[in-house]
């Protein structure tokens, strides 16, 4: 699937739509407070970086990758023989994936999915941890999804951070979308969620900048509900 770069995109419908047109224009999050956030959406369209293969590393099938975006980790992980279905709420990632040869659904992670409670690894990264603007709310929900001896992976930002906050996707030209709910999360931020959902940090890495925690449950009874 190729995209024609005057098409338009639906900025008063889809927050992402500007963040999912590949090219090498530049594409920032805009935070209600003025701040700029540089994403890194090039990647999102390219082959797995050596970042990524870390990822993959640690994905055990069947996998479910939220917020799969063009779906580069889990056509990543088709590719390698281990099963990996992308869940987004943008209807053209959901294309974009499924042209390219990956399996995706379009439908928000707190929807009822196929499988609950039987994923052996859910996928958290590329900054996903912030969908919904609530990482309490979304790790719980994620839990809900793995099996009892299944993992989430996250990435978190490389900075100490804990903020929820407004957010939009704006570009050089000084096109943007609608303000939609967000959130950062470091590290250290990341460990006291899960301590507070009854989850164990069993791994923790990073490469270059780009940091990761894989996440498990050790009695899947205690989980809160």
């Amino acid at each position: 699937m190729t995209a024609d770069e005057d098409e338009p995109y639906d900025a008063d419908e889809d927050p992402y739509a500007l963040a999912l047109r590949p090219g090498p224009e530049p594409v920032f999050l805009r935070l209600a407070d003025g701040r700029r956030i540089r994403m890194p959406v090039h990647r999102w369209h390219e082959q797995p970086t050596a970042a990524d293969k870390t990822v993959l590393k640690h994905c055990i099938g069947p996998v479910l990758d939220v917020g799969c975006g063009p779906g580069r980790i889990c056509r990543a992980l088709l590719s390698r023989g281990v099963f990996a279905l992308g869940v987004d709420i943008t209807p053209r990632a959901v294309a974009l994936t499924c042209a390219l040869g990956g399996l995706a659904l379009c439908r928000s992670v707190f929807d009822q999915l196929p499988a609950e409670r039987g994923w052996k690894t859910v996928l958290l990264i590329d900054g996903n941890i912030g969908i919904g603007g609530n990482p309490h709310s979304l790790l719980r929900r994620c839990g809900e999804l793995i099996a009892p001896t299944g993992r989430l992976v996250v990435e978190v930002d490389p900075h100490d951070v804990e903020e929820l906050c407004i957010v939009r996707f704006e570009n050089l030209q000084g096109q943007s979308g609608p303000y939609f709910p967000w959130a950062r999360v470091g590290r250290p931020a990341l460990h006291r969620i899960a301590e507070d959902l009854a989850l164990s940090v069993t791994d923790q890495w990073g490469y270059g900048r780009r940091r990761f925690l894989a996440l498990g449950r050790p009695d899947s009874a205690s989980w809160p509900r």
